[in-house]
């Protein structure tokens, strides 16, 4: 028998959420699968989306590459770009589209010489101040593009910093500021991520990007929107012992029992993508019922709390974050954020359903 310890991954979940972004959207959805999907397997749900999905988008050449040599037909955006001609070469052979967000970028498109056009997403610095062309400049750099017989359509693009904030001005500034500098330009556009889409239909425009909201993780979870976790991180119970008052728990002692507490050990430590710094009251489910972390996380194992759960028995189901336990809650607990929970998920066997 293996380990217990599993990240089920719910592909109908993936297609609801998917549906869900481009319908809120309107027009075409790119699924954001870089980081191997978030963490999920970019295969395999690429795959599961092939039947729908308008394109898809990774961070770099060499990940596009596996899902070409899985069978993956769509388009594909390669969103940090070329990094030097060898990138470029593979987007020609491939049918890769390319963002380019710097002078160097157009340098290297200006150098490729192919008979294949080229795809080419200009990425627009509206405010994020971390990559993408200075608006006063991006007339220039999309002109500098369209001169090229190598470039063919030309995609306009801006990233959001903060539509996971609907209340703060910046969105709104950004997607004024990209509309004064793209008002005579021709192409399509793209502005929204996940917040863009859950929050700003003012930027809505040709074409989504939704990332963390196609795997279930609200990136406001203070609102419903619909979205279904496609993860449930689990294990089971391996092993139950008592404390008596005033006995240490795990590594550093840091639990210190005040009552006589039943204590589970469970399957699961950081090795596999916990966090380790999910402290004592980190909630997690035990047969469905809601129950804590107590003492620290280690790198096979962690501890939980069964001193009111007296059904629960070795072999019990424990759930970390799925459906029960909602992600963001961990990841607020953890001082982090579902993205990096979700791309941290190793060693442990995924199974699919749907």
């Amino acid at each position: 028998m293996s380990r217990p310890a599993i990240a089920r991954i719910d592909l109908s979940a993936l297609r609801h959420n998917y549906r869900l972004a481009r319908s809120r959207h309107g027009g075409r959805a790119l699924a954001v699968i870089k980081a191997n999907a978030y963490g999920h397997g970019a295969v395999t749900c690429a795959r599961a989306l092939a039947s729908e999905a308008d394109a898809f988008a990774v961070a770099i050449v060499e990940e596009a590459l596996e899902l070409r040599d899985a069978g993956i037909r769509q388009p594909i955006l390669v969103l940090e770009g070329a990094f030097g001609p060898d990138d470029l070469a593979h987007a020609t052979m491939h049918d890769l589209w390319m963002v380019a967000h710097n002078a160097e970028q157009l340098a290297l498109i200006e150098a490729h010489r192919s008979i294949r056009p080229l795809t080419v997403w200009l990425k627009m610095d509206s405010g994020m101040h971390r990559a993408g062309i200075a608006p006063a400049d991006y007339a220039a750099a999309h002109a500098r593009l369209r001169a090229l017989p190598q470039v063919g359509p030309i995609v306009l693009m801006t990233h959001f910093a903060r539509a996971d904030e609907p209340n703060e001005a910046a969105t709104a500034d950004q997607i004024a500021t990209f509309d004064r500098a793209t008002a005579n330009l021709p192409g399509e556009r793209s502005l929204c991520n996940s917040g863009g889409i859950l929050c700003w239909p003012a930027g809505y425009r040709d074409w989504a990007r939704p990332g963390i909201l196609l795997y279930g993780a609200d990136p406001m979870p203070s609102d419903d929107h619909g979205l279904k976790p496609v993860m449930t991180l689990e294990s089971a119970i391996m092993n139950i012992r008592d404390l008596a008052p005033g006995e240490a728990l795990g590594y550093g002692g840091r639990f210190v029992s005040d009552t006589p507490t039943r204590v589970g050990l469970v399957a699961m430590g950081y090795a596999d993508g916990y966090p380790r710094v999910a402290p004592t009251g980190t909630p997690v489910a035990v047969d469905g019922q809601l129950t804590r972390v107590i003492g620290r996380v280690s790198m096979d194992m962690m501890t939980v709390d069964l001193t009111d759960l007296p059904a629960a028995r070795i072999g019990s189901r424990v759930e970390l974050w799925g459906n029960t336990v909602p992600i963001n809650t961990v990841a607020h607990a953890a001082g982090t954020i579902a993205y990096e929970l979700l791309c941290n998920i190793k060693r442990v066997r995924r199974d699919y359903i749907g």
